[in-house]
């Protein structure tokens, strides 16, 4: 990794927080590390004051994983000879790129990604109009440097160095239009991300967005292999939207407290491969039949939802980059040390007999550290119909995406 694991704190001539910097001029700072843990909870991306709590609600994060945050993050007990920080601007470590920065998804996801107190260099790249989203991000007035890279001839240093890259790059699903009619185009734009990747920061989280997910992840894994640079723990399928659609639509449907509930979602991104598990929701809660039927089908149908109240306007760009935002906090924080960080995730996986497959997954320094069986054990029989149901089309999109990859090296 291009980052250490702690935060920094810079004194001296650190670059202001609101400016945006050339890649190859960085001022120099004095800096000393400190654990991020006993200091993150002192700053907020939101605000420049000296000490600021960790409001837990506003999280991108679900109860369990912010009342993990919470405990990882308590500062051991001060004594008196201890010295204060009031005066020391914290700088976090860890660089992200966003690939595809100046889309709908992109730049959402950008000003995210920018209020976290873990970016030091938030690195946006598009083949066009990225210069005026960096310099607009470059005012709000958080840590991280804004660096702009336009066209293929700077994709390679817009990944120098980087820890995380995002790929929202792509087109957006209109009225009409499956996530498999989006193949042909976005599966050739996935294709050259991830080599440009794999030959500059082979070492990074690859977080994958560009839809069909279902079939952009093998592709990405195809290339990485091809490459010789395949780690699996390390390359992801952005599934967190259908968590956050689970959880908001339970948490209205049943009358409770949205911080409190974790639904695990299962399966793939796409139409009935999306499975959450209602019956493993968390606090424990009783659906009827009806309520699982109807609460399944508009989570897998939420984003067609979207794409019709939008009316040929857009996708969903504003949920998904707040979905991004909140894995890419995840896999910071994971990076960071922290070890109490499960998210779902589409990866390579041997939960089932398919090669890729969406569960809740244990993240680490290197990645996924474990796969999440016990959320398959104990489904009831509407759980188990539909996993066995949507095996076949997961299948074919995961071929899909392999026989593509396959066929682009071969004519090369």
């Amino acid at each position: 990794m291009a980052a250490a694991s702690a935060t920094t704190l810079s004194v001296g001539s650190a670059p202001s927080f609101g400016s945006i910097v050339s890649p190859k001029l960085q001022s120099k700072a004095f800096i000393a590390k400190y654990n991020t843990r006993n200091y993150l909870r002192y700053f907020s991306g939101l605000k420049a004051e000296a000490f600021v709590r960790c409001e837990s609600k506003s999280s991108f994060l679900g109860n369990e994983s912010v009342a993990a945050l919470r405990q990882s993050i308590t500062p051991k007990a001060r004594n008196e000879k201890q010295r204060s920080w009031n005066h020391v601007q914290p700088q976090a470590s860890y660089k992200v790129a966003v690939l595809g920065a100046s889309g709908g998804i992109g730049q959402p996801l950008a000003l995210l990604i920018k209020m976290s107190p873990l970016v030091s260099s938030l690195h946006l790249y598009d083949i066009a109009n990225v210069k005026g989203v960096a310099a607009d991000l470059s005012h709000c007035n958080t840590p991280a440097q804004v660096f702009d890279f336009t066209g293929a001839s700077e994709l390679a240093n817009s990944l120098k160095g980087v820890d995380v890259v995002v790929i929202p790059a792509g087109v957006p699903r209109k009225p009409g239009m499956t996530r498999d009619d989006l193949f042909n185009i976005n599966a050739n734009i996935v294709k050259g991300l991830v080599e440009a990747v794999a030959d500059n920061c082979p070492d990074a989280f690859i977080h994958i967005i560009s839809n069909p997910v279902n079939s952009t992840m093998p592709i990405a894994a195809e290339v990485l292999k091809q490459k010789g640079v395949y780690d699996p723990k390390k390359l992801f399928g952005v599934t967190t939207l259908d968590v956050v659609r689970a959880n908001t639509f339970v948490a209205q449907k049943k009358n409770l407290r949205l911080i409190d509930v974790d639904v695990p979602v299962i399966g793939g991104h796409a139409g009935i491969t999306i499975l959450p598990l209602l019956s493993k929701t968390r606090p424990s809660t009783t659906f009827t039949n009806e309520e699982v039927q109807e609460l399944t089908v508009r989570i897998q149908n939420a984003g067609t939802e979207v794409v019709e109240a939008k009316a040929g306007a857009g996708s969903a760009t504003l949920s998904m980059a707040y979905a991004a935002a909140r894995f890419v906090e995840s896999s910071l924080r994971a990076l960071d040390g922290d070890a109490d960080v499960y998210e779902c995730s589409y990866v390579q996986s041997d939960l089932t007999e398919l090669p890729f497959f969406a569960s809740r997954v244990k993240l680490g320094r290197n990645g996924v550290e474990a796969l999440i069986s016990s959320d398959l054990r104990g489904l009831t029989e509407y759980e188990q119909k539909a996993l066995e149901a949507l095996k076949p089309e997961l299948k074919a999109s995961i071929e899909k995406g392999i026989a593509y990859a396959q066929k682009q090296t071969a004519s090369a």
